[in-house]
């Protein structure tokens, strides 16, 4: 498979690679979970540990265009609402069931509606954490991937805006030659920089440093 290193750019290739790998790599570390573990708080305010899981396992076999916008519809307009109960809808799933979809489906490359696969491949990399952060589970990601979502981030606007939340800091990566912004600097690994770009502030902050982290706390 390739790699984004060998890529020499993030393709769609490259990108569809690491969401095979990450898929099968949360499938293993869910698999390992308790059930007491399924049921904790994950960093997604909205989500146990098992609705965050259903949402990637689900996202191969998302409804089409029509039933989004009927469920957009019935939500008065909210997407987010939207996806949020159709994942916790999905979590009813007993978790040995949730696991084999996402081992079966690794390789998929479905595609929700109103996305792409740069969404996707940030999408499995931080929700990766919000499962394996507040479970204390040491879950790296990939470099190359990482900064490729951290990028991501900083480039998409809606919905995380980061760019607008985080003006007037400077945000340095202290594991790859990345810094964005301008202003009091943050430093943190990518993976943590992503937690602080995609709105997990508590979760990021004890992992921070610099003159820009006081100005975080403040704004949080």
């Amino acid at each position: 498979m390739t790699t984004i290193e060998e890529a020499g750019a993030v393709d769609d290739e490259a990108l569809w690679a690491v969401i095979e790998s990450e898929r099968l790599s949360l499938a293993d570390l869910l698999a390992r979970l308790s059930p007491e573990q399924w049921e904790a708080q994950s960093l997604c305010s909205a989500w146990r540990v098992r609705d965050v899981a259903a949402h990637v396992a689900m996202a191969p076999h998302t409804p089409g265009i029509g039933s989004v916008l009927v469920g957009v519809l019935r939500a008065r307009g909210d997407l987010w609402a939207y996806g949020r109960d159709l994942a916790i809808d999905y979590a009813r799933r007993p978790t040995g069931e949730i696991v084999g979809q996402l081992r079966r489906d690794a390789a998929s490359r479905g595609i929700p509606p109103l996305t792409n696969v740069a969404n996707l491949h940030m999408d499995i990399l931080v929700h990766g954490q919000d499962i394996a952060v507040p479970l204390g589970i040491d879950r790296p990601m990939p470099p190359a991937a990482a900064e490729a979502a951290f990028h991501r981030v900083w480039d998409m606007g809606w919905p995380f805006r980061a760019r607008r939340r985080l003006a007037g800091l400077r945000l340095v990566a202290t594991d790859a030659d990345v810094a964005v912004g301008t202003g009091r600097e943050v430093h943190g690994t990518l993976a943590t920089l992503l937690l602080l770009m995609t709105g997990r502030t508590a979760a990021a902050l004890p992992r921070l440093s610099g003159t820009g982290v006081a100005d975080l706390q403040a704004r949080a």
